[in-house]
């Protein structure tokens, strides 16, 4: 394209290369009214204004995944960013000998991210997978963080939704340091009751660092 051309890279441009590519981008999407109405109840882009919103829907994909699937690999160079629509996603570490840990648990309006190995341009330190079928909006971290340098407030209130995040997962690690069972469970069912009857019963046994025979055993004898 010559250098008098006056293209310029439009939201409507976007979507018309997306049809071209066939990507399932929000403005294309089937259910999009009902997914707008979705993501205007997470937590990070509820204050979006119009504009911003007509914005950033013009990047977002809308993705359905199976159970089981791994959306962020440990160790990833390349990174995006979720915003969950429905289901739950984990976030999990894992040593070379492939023992893992469960860091955080994250489900309707929330999030999952990998923002903070992007700024420090480090790889990913944990994986993200599906515990149930995910729908998610994603787009890539790189999309993501232009966006927010374009819109510093935006960029106020979701560091402050990550440090939250991180201080969750610290007290997570340091509860299964400090709580016997009963105590790492009742803890959950304070902070997460939304969760608490929606995890398969090996996912919450694993998070809590518990077998599930005895998570089982707690509840039968009444300690939960």
């Amino acid at each position: 394209m010559g250098k008098d051309s006056d293209f310029r890279y439009t939201p409507s441009v976007a979507v018309a290369l997306a049809a071209v590519a066939n990507m399932p981008l929000l403005p294309l999407h089937p259910e999009a009214k009902i997914v707008r109405v979705q993501l205007r109840q997470n937590l990070v882009l509820r204050h979006l204004s119009a504009l911003q919103w007509q914005e950033l829907e013009s990047l977002i994909e809308i993705v359905d995944y199976p159970k089981g699937e791994t959306l962020e690999h440990q160790g990833d160079l390349s990174m995006e960013q979720y915003f969950i629509i429905d289901g739950i996603l984990k976030r999990v570490v894992s040593n070379a000998e492939g023992r893992e840990m469960i860091l955080r648990f994250a489900a309707e309006s929330d999030i999952d991210t990998s923002y903070a190995a992007w700024r420090l341009k480090t790889p990913i330190p944990y994986s993200i997978r599906t515990v149930t079928r995910v729908r998610a909006a994603k787009l890539s971290m790189q999309q993501w963080v232009c966006f927010l340098d374009r819109h510093p407030a935006i960029q106020r209130e979701f560091e402050f939704e990550i440090m939250k995040l991180m201080s969750e997962v610290m007290a997570h690690t340091i509860t299964l340091h400090l709580l016997d069972a009963p105590g790492r469970i009742l803890r959950f069912m304070r902070k997460h009751a939304d969760l608490a009857e929606r995890l398969p019963k090996k996912e919450l046994a694993s998070y809590l660092n518990l077998s599930p025979e005895t998570l089982s055993r707690l509840k039968r004898r009444g300690k939960i």
